[in-house]
């Protein structure tokens, strides 16, 4: 019997139109900060030529060194080895300059989540990019459809959320503005696969799924603690051991960012108006004094340079 075809595995329109011309032969990844490093490593190491896009030499700097610095930390832990850091960095070239990513098909941004900062990223792009090419937000909260908005073919507008660490997640959720077509979720389907992810399909709402159903579990953790119910240590030991999970919801917090964390509560409390995403006052007091997770060495626990717990 032949094997069955699936028709999501089907060579979609965009993709026939293209003959000769492998729209994943160059992936244009536009912010080169935590979210953005991850994604150009993953892509990379699919061998998929990736342009790495920032702002300014000194931050692309900062954004190669990371990506550096993060394969090195892998190293040290065995889960690659020099030959997997410079086969991947061998196929990324950084630039400061957007119009390098003009030949691009494919172009995902890793910016800040900010509606305006994308919708300008968009109509940047499409200013001296091509007009049939797919842009994709990797945004874990923000509305699709109105970032749209901002682009002369809406269709060609999607999301890819992907979860930190982007290299060691193997989800991706998919998300669909109410104009983004068939032809373009394929192609952004087949991409997922083909950097090693599996796709979930998520029609827009605020938060999607992982976002929408990962935020109440810590704020409340974030509660508890504060209403001196639990030390940190035990609330997470407690939900590591009694749920089954690799971290407790305060050291994922701290994995994700402090600051970011508050952001997606405050977009969905605003979207939504649903208490459980009202931002724990204690989240609050920590972002304000600048303790926000791994990244800066302390949040609700204090980490060493390679990320691990003190």
């Amino acid at each position: 019997m032949p094997e069955k075809i699936r028709l999501e595995d089907l060579q979609t329109p965009l993709l026939t139109k293209r003959k000769g011309n492998d729209p994943f032969r160059t992936v244009g990844v536009i912010g080169l900060g935590i979210m953005g490093r991850g994604i150009v490593e993953t892509i990379a190491t699919a061998g998929i030529e990736v342009i790495g896009v920032e702002k300014t030499e000194k931050t692309l700097k900062a954004g190669m060194d990371g990506l550096a610095k993060s394969m090195d930390l892998e190293i040290k832990r065995w889960g690659k080895t020099a030959a997997d850091k410079r086969a991947v960095l061998a196929r990324v070239k950084g630039t400061s300059n957007l119009a390098d990513l003009k030949n691009c098909y494919i172009v995902i941004e890793a910016v800040d989540e900010s509606y305006e900062a994308k919708k300008l990223l968009v109509e940047a792009f499409y200013a001296i990019g091509k007009e049939d090419a797919v842009f994709i937000s990797n945004t874990a909260t923000l509305s699709l459809t109105k970032l749209a908005l901002a682009a002369k073919h809406p269709d060609r507008i999607i999301g890819m959320h992907f979860l930190n660490p982007v290299p060691k997640v193997p989800l991706v959720e998919i998300v669909r503005g109410i104009k983004t077509s068939d032809e373009t979720y394929n192609l952004v389907r087949q991409l997922a696969r083909r950097i090693g992810k599996t796709p979930v399909e998520v029609f827009e709402y605020p938060g999607f799924i992982t976002t929408r159903t990962i935020l109440p579990m810590l704020n409340e953790a974030m509660h508890v603690l504060m209403e001196g119910i639990a030390k940190a240590e035990d609330i997470d030991t407690a939900m590591r051991l009694g749920y089954d999970m690799e971290a407790g919801p305060l050291e994922m917090a701290d994995s994700m960012g402090l600051d970011e964390v508050l952001m997606w509560m405050e977009t969905l409390w605003h979207e939504l108006g649903e208490p459980r995403y009202r931002p724990c006052p204690l989240l609050r007091r920590m972002v304000r004094e600048r303790k926000l997770g791994k990244k800066v060495g302390e949040g609700f626990f204090k980490y060493n340079e390679d990320g691990r717990r003190l």
